[in-house]
């Protein structure tokens, strides 16, 4: 433990994404909750030995902060990490029904996602909640700063915390993916076409990306209220919702699409339903969902040792980019057949990844954080996402049930948080099950918003099984 309470002035640079996602006009992080399956017995001094031994040594930034040189560029620099600052064990009411303690949860959760992180200690925090649930006998709560990583890099450092539960010595297993072997064996000529179709979709999308950043802004509506400054600040409401990954990927093999596919276009659905029980009118509004794509050449997951590699083709850090989706109107006959708007996520998200428009992008950031600072470039991102209705992400989790500390946990679940929009949807896969966390401003009825994705899930299901 005293390796890590010794004072280091070693430095690092910290990467232009890692300066857009922490300062005064943008302050990301990622919860990441544990649903632990027994009553959590781990106390203070068990849990300062499980972040020395585990979490530290992942990555010399989780014992860092970030500081300025004399060029003003932001530099990692290690400092004494007083574990004490980062452990915190909330203490509730006693002897109260698992459903009260489902209000406390939410509660705790909404304060701490607003709270930001003071830049004089390591951007992490872990809480303990100790009291039971109605779906879990405890909850362990882990806080990252966007800065550390993305959600690729800190689910590897979360997974580095756990073990397999039937077997610690075994490595976690994951939803196997799409291989890509064929086309990477392809010759230059082969290539030609999406060659060119690249720089046909690039000029259009690049052009729609930058409109839609600086000028552009989807219509008030009920899942966008329209309040343009201040929305991060605003108290975000978290609820739970859970798919089966079997039910998802027949819908992906019949239709011959990805399951990113399928998650978007059962997200777009239901937001259209959702709009159109509110307000009918609505459904014309011109809305646009912000989808988060992971930029590393990858078709596994890989551990964190191989992130940390040099010349790791998945490196850690943060690495993805915004892809803009048009939420489709449902009007006359369009969108008659529910698998429609899976086709037509498909199309749009498989256009937008041929083109250059993503590297494009990444390259403005970079310009306008040498002409005009990092700060600048903070204000652009933040105009992109306040410009949408909703932002949309998803990572991949363990098959099998992994364990804390020989604590099981029956269920993982994480949402970004300090952005500034409205509604945040975030998917992760565990055991089997996808799980969606809705991250909502209070004026979106989020039990009604849940009754309309499980409406959109299950009729496009359906529809998929007499497809």
């Amino acid at each position: 433990m005293e390796d890590f309470r010794e004072e280091r002035i070693l430095l690092e640079p910290v990467s232009p994404t890692g300066e857009f996602l922490n300062n005064s006009v943008l302050s990301v992080s990622i919860l990441a909750v544990l649903e632990i399956e027994i009553p959590i017995t781990i106390d203070i001094s068990q849990a300062m030995s499980l972040v020395c031994g585990v979490l530290l040594p992942i990555n010399p930034r989780f014992s860092s902060i970030m500081v300025e040189d004399s060029n003003g560029n932001k530099q990692w620099q290690n400092v004494e990490v007083k574990l004490e600052d980062h452990l915190n064990f909330p203490n509730f009411l006693l002897g109260l029904s698992p459903e009260s303690y489902d209000k406390y949860l939410d509660e705790y959760l909404s304060k701490i996602a607003i709270e930001k992180f003071p830049q004089n200690k390591p951007l992490w925090e872990i809480h303990m909640v100790k009291y039971p649930t109605s779906k879990a006998a405890g909850n362990i709560i882990f806080k990252f700063h966007h800065a550390l990583g993305d959600g690729y890099s800190l689910m590897g450092a979360l997974l580095s915390c756990l073990q397999r539960a039937e077997n610690p010595s075994l490595p976690p297993t994951f939803p196997t993916r799409q291989s890509s072997k064929l086309k990477r064996n392809r010759s230059i000529i082969q290539h030609l076409p999406q060659i060119f179709s690249s720089i046909l979709y690039t000029i259009p999308d690049f052009g729609w990306s930058l409109i839609k950043s600086n000028f552009l802004k989807d219509d008030q509506s009920p899942i966008r209220s329209g309040n343009y400054v201040g929305v991060e600040f605003q108290q975000t409401i978290l609820t739970t919702m859970t798919f089966s990954l079997d039910q998802v990927k027949l819908i992906k093999n019949k239709l011959a699409v990805t399951i990113n596919d399928v998650i978007c276009g059962i997200i777009l659905f239901g937001a259209q339903l959702y709009m159109q029980e509110i307000n009918k009118e609505s459904t014309n509004s011109n809305c646009t969902a912000i989808v988060l794509l992971n930029t590393r050449m990858l078709m596994d997951y890989a551990s964190v040792n191989e992130m940390m590699k040099p010349d790791s083709k998945t490196p850690w850090g943060n690495r993805f980019a915004f892809l803009h989706i048009p939420i489709p109107k449902f009007t006359d006959d369009q969108f008659s057949d529910p698998l429609d708007i899976v086709r037509y996520t498909q199309k749009v998200i498989g256009r937008k990844r041929k083109s250059l428009s993503v590297y494009l992008n990444g390259r403005l950031l970079e310009m306008v954080k040498k002409f005009k600072g990092y700060e600048a470039a903070a204000k652009f991102i933040y105009s992109t996402v306040t410009n949408a209705s909703m932002v949309i992400s998803n990572i991949i989790g363990p098959v099998e049930q992994m364990a804390l500390a020989n604590h099981p946990v029956k269920g993982l679940y994480y949402s970004l948080v300090g952005t500034p929009e409205d509604l945040d949807i975030s998917i992760v896969s565990y055991m089997g099950k996808l799980n969606v966390t809705f991250g909502a401003k209070g004026h979106i009825d989020l039990q009604k918003f849940k009754s309309c994705m499980e409406k959109a899930f299950d009729t496009i299901f359906k529809a998929a099984q007499n497809s």
